[in-house]
């Protein structure tokens, strides 16, 4: 980060030797006073008008840098701020604390969003139907074109800015634990161990959760390029307690409906094809959920939904736009082998 921090003070000469610095970077530099505030912004053609303007190379940084630079602020930066920003061109961004001083720099080419969550990758499942494979390997370290399937998951979730996460476990559970004994997409990822078998949300309890905040929970062994940031920004505007990630799904009957009134027919729909949203595996819980799993005891995750709406609580979904793919059988798996390797062609172009 110091890097790109100067001192209002500095003249442009120092200005433009450690913009030349950061050459193959973005070329920012946050001028800071004496007290260590962002008193603005410079670039390179903040210097060049500068000059142009009739200032000299001894000129202070404070005299060019642009005031109306944009920040967010706090330990917990709005995302719709930041999304903002990105798509205005904005690489970096400076996060403020109250006083005006910098508390870090976002890099949203690196990092193009900071998602407020925790993160639970349920892996505790044998995988059976994809034996003989997950006889020797889990199936969440099955590789996919050379890389394990939950990293897919991890690295998206990091590129999120979400870094606290944790891995449940079950079936050959020390594999998975070193697995993660290393850092993934510079994230040290945490595992927890079932004991016994707690169903598909049952392991939330064995996390300590504070009371605030909200924490995305997802199956382990699924491919999706979801957008994270998007969903959590329905799941905020929505107020939502639950937000379920769903996926279209299409019903075709083979047959002739009839539509009835007592004995009577009224209509007659041929071969109709009804759709539905099919629950994803992926959701946002407001924490103040998860904390009433009580702990050891095997829920599912449909348990707790129904639970949350009995209660008057509030679900919401959001419907998922792009790849989803539940690697559940061999079929599957080739499918998703297929996909990455059609996606690293493409990026190899």
């Amino acid at each position: 980060m110091k890097r790109y921090i100067i001192s209002s003070e500095a003249s442009l000469l120092d200005a433009l030797a450690q913009l030349n610095a950061l050459s193959g970077s973005a070329m920012t530099l946050f001028a800071v006073d004496a007290c260590g505030r962002v008193a603005g912004t410079l670039t390179d053609g903040d210097v060049r008008r500068a000059l142009l303007a009739g200032h000299g190379l001894d000129c202070r940084v404070a005299d060019a840098a642009r005031r109306d630079f944009r920040s967010v602020c706090g330990p917990r930066p709005d995302v719709a701020a930041l999304r903002e920003c990105r798509a205005s061109g904005i690489t970096l961004v400076p996060v403020l604390n109250a006083d005006g001083t910098l508390r870090r720099i976002i890099d949203l080419s690196v990092t193009p969003t900071q998602l407020p969550l925790r993160a639970l990758l349920m892996a505790g499942g044998k995988g059976e139907r994809l034996r003989p494979m997950t006889l020797t390997t889990p199936k969440p370290l099955l590789e996919i074109d050379g890389k394990a399937i939950i990293d897919y998951n991890v690295e998206a979730l990091a590129a999120a800015g979400v870094t606290d996460i944790t891995v449940s476990t079950a079936y050959m559970a020390d594999a998975i634990d070193s697995h993660f004994a290393s850092p993934v997409a510079g994230v040290q990822v945490r595992t927890v161990r079932e004991s016994a078998p707690l169903g598909t949300i049952g392991a939330a309890s064995l996390v300590d959760w504070e009371p605030d905040g909200d924490t995305l929970v997802m199956n382990s062994d699924l491919l999706t390029t979801i957008s994270f940031e998007e969903m959590y920004l329905h799941h905020a505007a929505e107020h939502a307690d639950i937000t379920v990630a769903a996926i279209p799904y299409a019903v075709s009957v083979p047959y002739a409906i009839l539509t009835t009134d007592g004995a009577r027919v009224t209509g007659i729909d041929e071969k109709p094809t009804y759709s539905h949203y099919a629950n994803a595996g992926i959701y946002i819980f407001r924490n103040a959920v998860l904390r009433t799993l009580r702990a050891g005891e095997r829920t599912d995750a449909t348990d707790l939904i129904e639970r949350c709406i009995s209660g008057g609580g509030r679900v919401a979904y959001y419907p998922i736009r792009g790849t989803w793919i539940d690697v559940g059988s061999p079929a599957d798996f080739r499918q998703a082998s297929e996909l990455m390797r059609h996606h690293r062609n493409l990026s190899a172009r």
